[in-house]
């Protein structure tokens, strides 16, 4: 038997579903009963029936899997898959922040660390996070983390004015409008998509700007058969199997995240065999993160 074959016969033995984000590699996308960011992935595993979440992405994001789905068992095939821009931030800095400003509202971005969310007023995505700043918080001063340039993005759409903290993904801003314009030259009729995490020099240069979840649906719906994708490669495997006539280039070959890639298959195939990693959220500290979820949740 192989591995892909003994992975989803064990997947039924076990009622388990496979979550995978959309920069993971292409062989673990592809045995994934969903795909997508993180936030719509845990909330589809919450509205199955299994009894066993999968997750494939880096450990924030199966927190929230376990912060929506708390009695259910969530695993993460590899534990050490983290992810800087979320541990850029700590619970002292928020504390400071705070103290610095008492009458802020703290806006806090999916990326991040269950404890982070349970100190925040509200959490956001990189999709909806325009939103959220309109319509929970339009007249509070706001503290925005940890993402500067996702902050920045949202402060350019808003007019508001955010407190940031200064984090940033390093993957997002290795992207430079340098790799954009050569791409650019290269296909001069595609269509340039760029993430809000990303430099604003690029975002200046894109057509749209657009969460992962975003760039998909787009890619689905345009006439445009080329396009330009400025954030990490992983998603343009999904982009490709979804709409197999249409090209997409990536804005730059090095944007890779080396914690989105170091699943692989055999750690798949042993998490559900051995039910390792677990994923545990404090009852304190999850229900502080549901709340600030939740908040976002009502308007977006």
């Amino acid at each position: 038997m192989n591995i892909q074959k003994e992975i989803e016969k064990l997947k039924k033995e076990k009622n388990a579903v496979i979550l995978a984000h959309n920069y993971q590699l292409p062989e673990i996308q592809d045995i994934a009963d969903f795909v997508g960011d993180s936030l719509n992935l845990s909330i589809k595993a919450k509205d199955t029936k299994a009894q066993i979440i999968i997750f494939c992405g880096v450990y924030f994001m199966a927190e929230t899997a376990k912060i929506l789905s708390p009695q259910k068992k969530v695993l993460i095939p590899v534990k050490e898959a983290g992810c800087s821009l979320a541990d850029n931030i700590t619970v002292q800095q928020i504390n400071r922040l705070k103290k610095k400003h008492p009458n802020a509202k703290v806006l806090c971005y999916v990326n991040t660390p269950a404890k982070i969310k349970a100190k925040s007023n509200v959490v956001c995505t990189s999709a909806n996070a325009i939103e959220v700043t309109e319509k929970v918080l339009k007249d509070e001063e706001v503290i925005f983390i940890p993402d500067k340039y996702l902050g920045l993005y949202t402060m350019r759409k808003t007019n508001k004015k955010f407190i940031l903290h200064s984090g940033y993904c390093p993957v997002h801003v290795s992207i430079r409008k340098e790799d954009i314009k050569r791409q650019k030259r290269l296909h001069p009729k595609a269509k340039i998509l760029a993430h809000p995490e990303c430099l604003p020099e690029v975002i200046d240069l894109a057509d749209k700007v657009l969460s992962t979840e975003g760039m998909c649906r787009y890619a689905k719906k345009t006439k445009s058969q080329e396009m330009i994708i400025a954030t990490e490669i992983g998603i343009l495997h999904r982009l490709r199997k979804e709409n197999p006539k249409k090209k997409f280039y990536p804005a730059s070959k090095t944007a890779v995240c080396p914690f989105m890639k170091v699943i692989r298959l055999k750690d798949v195939l042993d998490s559900l065999k051995y039910e390792r990693y677990p994923v545990e959220v404090p009852l304190s500290v999850r229900l502080g993160a549901y709340r600030a979820i939740q908040e976002m949740l009502k308007v977006s």
